[in-house]
C-alpha cells in the first residue's frame, strides 16, 4: 500500500483553508497511486492557536469528518488527520482514519498529552490501541508523544498493527525523535512506523519536518526535509511477515519477568 505523508502546517486558525490544502495533497498523492495519505496532529485546525482548539473542536462525525469523506472518495483514498475533537463539554487530541468511500474507519484520542499547553488544553484520551484494516494492512494510530513511550508501540505490536501511523506536531530541539526514535520502534515491534510532522515556527513552537515511513528492518522508506513536502513510501504486509520471522523480537520475549515494569 502506497502512503502518502504530508508534510505542513497548513493554515492554523482555517480549517477551510486547511481542507484545501487536504483536498490538493490527496490529489497529488491518488495521481502517484497512494492507498492513503497522513496528516499531521492537530491538521484541520492548527496546533498553537490557543482558545481557538475549543472554537474550532468538532465531533468525529462533525461538518469537517463529512468533508474530509468527501475528499477521501473523490480521489479515492484513504486518510488519516489530526483535529481537535469535542463530546460534549470534554476536548481530546484525536486522529482520525475515513476510508476511500468515505467510511469512518478509527478514531483515535491522544493518550499522553505533552507539556502545559495541552494539558490545558486537552483531555487524554485511555483507548491505547485504535485499529482498523486497509487493503490488507492493519493500521493502528497513535499521536506524537504516545510513540515516545515504548510500551504504547509494542502494545500495538502484540495486538497485530502491521503500519503505526503518527501524525505529530514534534518540535525543536526534539528531533532526535525523528532522526533515530522512529526507525528503532519500527524494528523492535516489527512493523512500519509513519511519523507525520508539522513544519516551521508557529506561535511559540518551532516544529522540524522531518517526518519519515520506517520499515521492520530499521531502514527510512522516505524521509522529508525541513519545509512543506509530500513524500511517499510502500508498505508491504509481506515483508512485515518476513522480517517478524527473522527477527522474532515478540516471540522470543519473557513476559513473566516483565512484572515489575507496570
Amino acid at each position: 500500500m502506497r502512503t502518502a505523508l504530508l508534510q505542513s502546517s497548513g493554515r492554523p486558525g482555517s480549517t477551510v483553508e486547511n481542507l484545501k490544502v487536504l483536498d490538493d495533497a490527496a490529489d497529488r498523492a491518488a495521481a502517484a497511486g497512494a492507498g492513503l495519505l497522513v496528516a499531521p496532529e492537530m491538521f484541520l485546525t492548527g496546533y498553537a492557536i490557543g482558545d481557538d482548539i475549543a472554537r474550532l473542536a468538532e465531533p468525529a462525525d462533525g461538518d469537517c469528518a463529512d468533508a474530509v469523506a468527501e475528499i477521501a472518495g473523490r480521489h479515492g483514498l484513504a486518510v488519516v488527520y489530526g483535529y481537535p475533537e469535542r463530546e460534549g463539554e470534554v476536548v481530546f487530541n484525536s486522529a482520525q482514519l475515513i476510508s476511500a468511500d468515505g467510511t469512518r474507519l478509527a478514531n483515535y484520542r491522544k493518550t499522553h498529552l505533552f507539556g502545559c499547553f495541552e494539558r490545558d488544553h486537552f483531555t487524554p484520551g485511555d483507548r491505547q490501541i485504535v485499529q482498523a484494516e486497509l487493503h490488507g494492512v492493519r493500521v493502528g494510530i497513535l499521536i506524537c508523544y504516545d510513540v515516545e513511550f515504548p510500551e504504547n508501540v509494542r502494545a500495538h505490536a502484540l495486538a497485530g498493527t502491521d503500519l503505526l501511523v503518527v501524525p505529530t506536531a514534534q518540535m525543536h530541539p526534539f528531533q532526535f525523535v525523528a532522526e533515530s526514535m522512529i526507525p528503532v520502534r519500527a524494528f523492535e515491534n516489527q512493523m512500519y512506523v509513519a511519523y507525520v510532522n508539522r513544519v516551521g515556527q508557529e506561535g511559540e513552537f518551532e516544529f522540524v519536518g522531518l517526518s519519515t515511513l520506517a520499515g521492520p528492518d530499521g531502514v527510512a522508506r522516505t524521509r522529508a526535509g525541513h519545509a512543506e513536502e509530500l513524500v511517499l513510501a510502500d508498505v508491504d504486509p509481506a515483508f512485515v511477515a518476513a522480517s517478524r520471522e527473522a527477527n522474532p523480537y515478540l516471540k522470543d520475549r519473557r513476559p513473566g519477568l516483565y512484572g515489575s515494569l507496570v
